[in-house]
């Protein structure tokens, strides 16, 4: 999530047409939007909505920001099952020996999971010049490690883009191979994602962040949550373990945040939140880029929106209060009329 100041919510009309069978895929909350590019809704693994809005076609490759954090986190629990990286308590000075000379000894003893939870106490890009300055950097990843600690690891939670790209690092001198073709072996070729463009940072890493972030359709990202909510098993073969999956969906230690769905909460590179009473885990990337996992419900929700940083809050925060809910609403009802209300 990048700062910015809080832009106020335009006027809109909104039209809830989600009665009866009809999808609510011509309400005006979702046509008159002009971010809006796919919506993508699954139940139990089945479509039930797949529509484009604003001229976008359905196999265009999208920016999806900070889901990229989440993918990240789907490929570290591949890693851990396959034995490439032993747990997420590994420490940062296995992959970074360089730390064991550190004058901060704190530092080799970051692990995996504090990274993921957004609690490494890493310097962070909101500092020295902001995102640009970070972005500029002839090697982001070994700059984050050289900086001083800002907090005590594990102490305090800060939303680090900085810090979490160090994940691709890890994964790539983990396995031996950059990102994008770990993906490609264990999780985008498994799962029939035949077409992604993974962007580069500075230091030849594939993005670990979602500041260059990865590409991919709509269609593609629904088809990592419907892994998920499948306890990760496609097509009767299991692409990440089921053990990783229950980390993920229902972690031992969150974090609080003050963004996205009210009340949520962070762990391992994905949000918490009970929505009405029911528990949902979600991804979220700038500008309301987000995958939605319902596991009551067996329903996975993936949008793609437009990425630009003067609407980028609002954009986030329209999903959350009206296309949310109306979706919410028409998966309430399908629900009562599957159990005969």
């Amino acid at each position: 999530m990048r700062w910015k100041i809080l832009l106020l919510l335009p006027a809109f009309i909104i039209t809830l047409s989600c009665t009866g069978q009809s999808l609510p895929d011509t309400a005006a909350v979702l046509t008159q939007n002009p971010w809006l590019h796919q919506l993508v809704v699954s139940v139990d693994g089945r479509t039930i909505l797949n529509h484009t809005y604003n001229g976008q076609r359905a196999d265009t490759l999208q920016n999806s920001q900070s889901l990229t954090k989440s993918i990240l986190s789907v490929l570290i629990g591949i890693a851990i099952d396959k034995g490439y990286i032993k747990s997420v308590d590994q420490e940062l000075v296995t992959w970074f020996p360089q730390l064991a000379q550190d004058p901060d000894p704190r530092k080799q003893h970051i692990t995996l999971h504090q990274i993921m939870d957004q609690a490494s106490g890493l310097w962070h890009e909101n500092l020295e010049g902001g995102l640009g300055t970070y972005l500029s950097l002839p090697n982001p990843s070994q700059y984050v490690v050289e900086q001083p600690l800002l907090s005590k690891p594990g102490e305090v939670f800060h939303y680090n883009n900085a810090a979490t790209h160090l994940l691709s690092v890890i994964l790539t001198k983990a396995s031996g191979m950059p990102t994008a073709a770990f993906a490609r072996l264990f999780l985008f070729g498994p799962l029939d994602i035949q077409q992604w463009d993974w962007k580069k940072m500075n230091d030849g890493y594939d993005d670990g962040a979602g500041l260059r972030s990865v590409y991919l359709s709509t269609t593609a990202m629904n088809k990592i949550g419907t892994l998920l909510l499948q306890q990760g098993w496609y097509q009767g073969k299991t692409i990440v373990s089921e053990k990783w999956v229950r980390s993920i969906l229902q972690p031992s230690l969150t974090r609080a945040t003050n963004w996205g769905f009210t009340g949520s909460r962070y762990a391992l590179c994905w949000y918490h939140v009970q929505y009405q009473g029911q528990p949902v885990t979600y991804g979220m990337g700038w500008g309301g880029q987000y995958l939605v996992i319902l596991p009551r419900q067996k329903t996975v929700v993936a949008v793609h929106q437009a990425v630009n940083d003067a609407t980028a809050i609002r954009q986030e925060q329209y999903f959350e209060t009206r296309i949310f809910p109306l979706l919410w609403e028409y998966i309430q009802q399908q629900e009562k009329k599957a159990a005969g209300h």
